[in-house]
């Protein structure tokens, strides 16, 4: 029996919310056994030149990727899109579209943790951001940490930073099908990235898969670093129902924050289509 591929491809550099760069990231992979590999930074593509020359450095394969922040009902939710044109400028425009909010609601959630007692946290988050226009809630953490107001990044996601807590602003994002579009129209595929995280009710994450269906989306998450066994098997059914190919990606940040390791995740389950199968003209 030939043994599974081993794919990574959702995981984040300096050019978003990530610790290492990519070409520290493409070695990471090659050292775990990755064979195929996409970094999918947030909103941001400004990396992929870079992780394409470290990936054939290593020999490894490579798709282009990136994550897209969309709102929908009222909820973030993130699209990676895989195997696209990463210098279409459609792409460009529409995610700094995207990311032109990030400034002013980092702003906000700094005043908002300097009230709750916690001063300095904007500037302190700007030291950790490879990218100041892509500032993220994982700088402010980091912040948190390193002064002592949190032991960790999961303490800071108890008390800070999410609804009905100290530094928590919400953001507008792109639209669904505006997120599918981009990525679709350069070639790629969207994939919904780990539906497990949502928290929607059935009636809801339902709306979602069949809307994005409808936009042209191709993918779900099924094993990813944030869902558990029974997760993945839940969204293999998702999966089989809507017609959706399967990706897999550990959603790897930091060797320090994360949950699982570039590549060391368990393989998809039985009877998926693999979302690769559909982009293997698009691997580098």
């Amino acid at each position: 029996m030939s043994t599974p591929l081993n794919a990574d491809l959702h995981c984040h550099s300096v050019n978003s919310d990530g610790t290492l760069t990519p070409t520290e990231l493409a070695a990471r992979a090659h050292a775990n056994g990755v064979d195929l590999w996409a970094l999918t930074d947030h909103d941001e593509v400004a990396g992929q030149a870079e992780a394409l020359q470290a990936a054939r450095a290593h020999g490894l394969r490579y798709l282009t990727g990136v994550e897209i922040s969309v709102t929908f009902a009222d909820v973030t939710v993130h699209i990676v899109g895989l195997g696209f044109d990463h210098t279409d400028p459609r792409m460009a425009e529409g995610l700094a579209d995207t990311r032109d909010g990030r400034g002013p609601r980092a702003v906000e959630m700094g005043e908002q943790l300097a009230k709750a007692g916690i001063p300095g946290a904007y500037e302190g988050a700007l030291k950790y951001v490879g990218n100041p226009r892509l500032i993220a809630r994982p700088h402010f953490a980091r912040f948190l940490v390193e002064t002592g107001v949190c032991r960790d990044t999961a303490e800071v996601f108890r008390k800070y930073l999410v609804e009905g807590k100290p530094g928590y602003v919400p953001h507008r994002w792109a639209r669904l099908g505006d997120a599918v579009k981009w990525i679709t129209q350069g070639g790629g595929v969207a994939v919904i990235a780990h539906p497990a995280r949502y928290k929607f009710t059935a009636t809801e994450e339902y709306a979602l898969f069949s809307e994005f269906k409808q936009h042209g989306g191709q993918g779900v998450e099924v094993v990813t670093g944030a869902h558990s066994p029974q997760e993945a098997l839940r969204y293999a059914d998702m999966a089989r129902e809507f017609g959706l190919a399967a990706s897999r990606g550990s959603d790897f940040h930091s060797p320090d924050e994360s949950h699982v390791d570039l590549g060391l995740l368990p393989p998809l389950p039985d009877g998926l289509t693999p979302v690769w199968s559909l982009l293997q003209a698009r691997i580098h």
